[in-house]
C-alpha cells in the first residue's frame, strides 16, 4: 500500500461511509485476503494494514479523531504526502497490528497441532493401552484355577498373543507425529507406560514355557507400573483440556 493511502482509501469505502458499510467493507477484505480462504496470500502488510483501518474507522471516537487528523492533514499540506506524526502514527499501529496477527497466527498453529496430536496419538495411544492393562488381573484369576491346564494356559497365551498386536498398533500410533512441546510429560508418561508394557508381556511370556511364577509376579509388577503411568499421562492431559 503507498504512502498516500488513509484508511478509508484502505478499505474502498467513501470518507461519509455508514458503520455498517465499513463492516461488510472489512469482511470482504478479510475473506479476501485470509490464509484459509487465499492460501495464496501472504500480503501480511496489507492484512494488518486492513485490520488497523477498520480498528480505527469502526470505533467511533477513534473515527472522529482520526477524521479531524485527516483533514487539517489535508489543510495544511494538500500534497498526497501525509504528515511526519500521521506518518508515524501509522506505522506505528501496523507494527503493532502485525504483531498481533502473527501472534494470533502462531497461537492458532499450535492450538490446531495440539488437537491433531490429541485425536491421532494420545486418545488411540490411551484406549489401546487400556485394552491390554484392564483384562489382566481377569486373566491370570483364570490361570489361578490349574496354571498346568492346556487349555486354561493357551487361553492366556491368546491374550498374550492379542496383546502383542495391541501394542504394535500403539506403537504405531505414538510415532504417527510429533507431540506439541506442551503436552511433553504427558508424551513421556505414554512413551514410558509403552516401554513397561512391552517388558511386563516379555516376563509373562517366559511364565508361559517356564511355569516359573517369578515372571509372572515380574510381569504382574510391570503392568502395575504401566497402569500408574496411564493415570498420570492421563492426569496431565486433563491440564490442558
Amino acid at each position: 500500500m503507498s504512502e498516500s493511502s488513509n484508511h478509508y482509501q484502505t478499505l474502498d469505502v467513501p470518507p461519509a461511509a455508514s458503520a455498517a458499510e465499513i463492516k461488510r467493507a472489512y469482511r470482504n477484505l478479510a475473506k479476501q485476503f485470509h490464509p484459509d480462504c487465499n492460501p495464496d496470500s501472504d500480503d501480511h502488510e496489507k492484512i494488518a494494514d486492513i485490520n488497523v483501518a477498520y480498528e480505527v474507522l469502526s470505533d467511533p471516537h477513534q473515527r472522529r479523531t482520526y477524521d479531524r487528523l485527516l483533514y487539517y492533514t489535508h489543510v495544511d499540506n494538500p500534497s498526497p504526502t501525509p504528515s511526519p506524526q500521521a506518518t508515524q502514527e501509522r506505522q506505528r499501529r501496523t507494527a503493532s497490528a502485525q504483531t498481533q496477527y502473527r501472534r494470533r497466527q502462531t497461537g492458532r498453529t499450535e492450538d490446531e497441532h495440539l488437537e491433531r496430536w490429541v485425536l491421532q496419538v494420545y486418545q488411540p495411544v490411551n484406549r489401546l493401552l487400556h485394552q491390554i492393562l484392564q483384562p489382566l488381573r481377569e486373566q491370570i484369576d483364570d490361570l489361578a484355577a490349574d496354571p498346568f491346564d492346556d487349555e486354561l494356559m493357551d487361553g492366556f497365551q491368546t491374550y498374550l498373543d492379542e496383546c502383542r498386536a495391541t501394542l504394535q498398533k500403539a506403537h504405531g500410533s505414538f510415532r504417527s507425529m510429533p507431540n506439541p512441546s506442551t503436552v511433553a510429560g504427558v508424551a513421556a508418561h505414554l512413551y514410558y507406560c509403552i516401554n513397561q508394557v512391552g517388558d511386563g508381556l516379555d516376563e509373562l511370556e517366559r511364565f508361559t514355557s517356564s511355569y516359573n511364577e517369578y515372571y509372572l509376579h515380574t510381569g504382574q509388577e510391570l503392568f502395575r507400573i504401566a497402569r500408574g503411568l496411564r493415570r498420570e499421562a492421563q492426569a496431565a492431559m486433563n491440564l490442558h483440556e
